[in-house]
């Protein structure tokens, strides 16, 4: 880990990161592997997601394994059913204003790797030794942890289906999959879920990008089947469940705030088209654009899907499964019940491919801006795919898969989320105060980011001082251990000589090379 060559930010001679009108990579130094490998200058990821695929993939991502599977959590941490649909709305309601705060971070900043550029703009000029740090503990935790678990869950969410759709409607699950070897074809499963989204994703962008347009207007087709079904029902007055009251509802800070925690896991993944700015065809007009159409879309889908649970399955019922869209079409679909489980499939294989997608992008921009080893900076000289980086994301997502305990990782990733999204707004309100010249194509009203870094205070201490659990701990041996990486490697930038054969392996072998940096303008004239 070592200044890279291909920094997105210019510094200024009191070594502090600055913004300038337009954006250029400073000369590669005589031992830089661009000064080796001419061919660097021209491999560059190219602008070939449109409104479309942007859509496609905030729809694609939030709408994972999360809504078939966190319902049930939700309703009990509410404790009754009109609670939990209020917080499914305020959960829709709190991911629009904070995705409208991010389109103006991503117009106004519209570099690729989300929150890392972000954080980069906004604090690294600060200070030289803590300045720059937010960036690399998000780059760490991303990279490492968050999104690898996030891949993990997924293709094990998927692989469970596939197997539930191949098994009676007597038994349950949970109860089927204890048998050791079940579990064993369920990761086998999982492995050549991830095997196949990574090969997708390093392929081609453009295929990439159709996978996840065509997953997720499947996925809408079978929610569309789930919302058609609840109607059906409530048309023949299957509305008792829907008509009781809040009862004992919870009135806790902690069980409220848990309550929020099941509901936003479900919506997770509004914020990652920013992770691909740079690929994004005309992203002033179209992450607004895209952001706008794809939030209301999803939240809408949500809400008819628990009224439509709610007309077939009962309450009591609701609160304990964790496979809602199975009982679901058991109850209702008789013998074309396996199409709910494979429904769920469809939408858990497209998620795993959007967060593979952005995953591979953070990594590839963290490494460009010297927070991770150079050669997950490259790029495939033909393919344009951020090769490294991918097969990087696929292979601690294999690791983790194999472990099994998913829900610990899920539960560590829905609180940490939320401690970089707190951070994301702090960096907009630090940027309007001290960034004021920087163009800003669309400004978002100030307040909408004020709430939602209210919300992310909220939701970051309320847990942890009502039910104090390991999840929490993990969090903090974490960052005390990034803190250990980046004394040595990123502020001191301490250089490991045996890295310099092994990344001309990678680049032999992969038939990668270095990218030249984006020039972007941002300040107003």
């Amino acid at each position: 880990m070592n200044e890279t060559a291909n920094n997105a930010y210019s510094r200024s001679p009191g070594n502090k990161y600055e913004v300038s009108q337009k954006i250029k990579a400073p000369p590669a130094p005589p031992d830089s592997p661009n000064r080796k490998n001419p061919v660097s200058s021209a491999v560059n990821m190219k602008r070939q997601v449109g409104l479309l695929s942007g859509i496609a993939i905030i729809v694609g991502t939030m709408i994972g394994s999360g809504i078939f599977v966190t319902p049930g959590s939700l309703l009990r941490r509410a404790g009754s059913v009109p609670a939990s649909l209020i917080v499914w709305a305020a959960c829709a309601i709190l991911c629009i204003m904070g995705a409208l705060s991010y389109a103006e971070l991503g117009t106004m900043i519209p570099l690729s790797g989300g929150e890392h550029a972000y954080f980069m703009v906004a604090f690294a000029d600060l200070h030289p030794f803590w300045g720059p740090l937010p960036a690399f503990m998000f780059d760490w935790l991303t990279v490492v942890l968050m999104k690898p678990s996030s891949l993990a869950a997924l293709s094990l969410s998927s692989a469970e289906y596939i197997v539930a759709s191949f098994k009676s409607n007597d038994l349950s699950l949970e109860e089927e999959c204890e048998s050791p070897y079940l579990d064993i074809c369920r990761k086998c499963l999982a492995a050549v879920c991830i095997g196949i989204i990574c090969f997708v994703n390093c392929y081609s962008v453009k295929l990439a990008t159709r996978v996840q347009v065509s997953f997720t207007v499947a996925k809408l087709a079978a929610i569309a089947v789930i919302v058609a079904g609840g109607a059906y029902m409530l048309s023949l007055g299957h509305t008792q469940h829907l008509t009781q009251g809040f009862g004992s509802g919870t009135t806790t800070v902690g069980g409220i705030a848990s309550a929020f925690y099941s509901g936003l896991f479900a919506y997770d993944g509004w914020n990652n088209l920013n992770f691909v700015t740079e690929e994004l065809k005309d992203p002033f007009r179209n992450l607004p654009r895209a952001i706008i159409s794809g939030i209301p879309i999803v939240a809408t889908a949500y809400l008819l899907i628990n009224i439509a649970y709610l007309s077939v399955i009962s309450p009591e019922h609701l609160a304990v499964t964790n496979t809602a869209a199975v009982d679901f079409g058991r109850s209702l679909l008789g013998v074309a019940a396996f199409l709910m489980p494979l429904s769920v499939v469809m939408s858990t294989f497209g998620a795993a491919n959007g967060s593979q997608f952005t995953a591979g992008r953070i990594c590839y921009v963290a490494s460009r801006d010297g927070h991770l080893v150079d050669a997950l900076s490259y790029v495939h000289v033909k393919r344009l795919t951020p090769t490294p980086a991918l097969l990087f994301n696929a292979t601690l997502g294999f690791f983790m898969m194999l472990s099994g305990d998913i829900i610990a990782l899920i539960d560590f990733f829905s609180f940490t989320a939320w401690i970089f999204y707190g951070c994301a707004m702090l960096a907009l309100l630090v940027m309007r105060w001290t960034k004021r010249s920087l163009s800003r194509p669309y400004k978002v009203p100030i307040i909408l980011p004020i709430i939602v870094l209210l919300s992310s205070i909220y939701l970051i201490i309320a847990p942890v001082a009502a039910d104090p659990r390991p999840e929490f701990l993990y969090a903090i041996g974490f960052i005390l251990l990034g803190l250990t990486i980046y004394v040595p490697f990123v502020y001191y930038k301490v250089e490991l000589k045996w890295m310099r054969p092994i990344t001309r392996v990678i680049q032999l072998i992969l038939e990668v090379a270095p990218t030249s940096s984006p020039e972007i303008f941002q300040e107003s004239s």
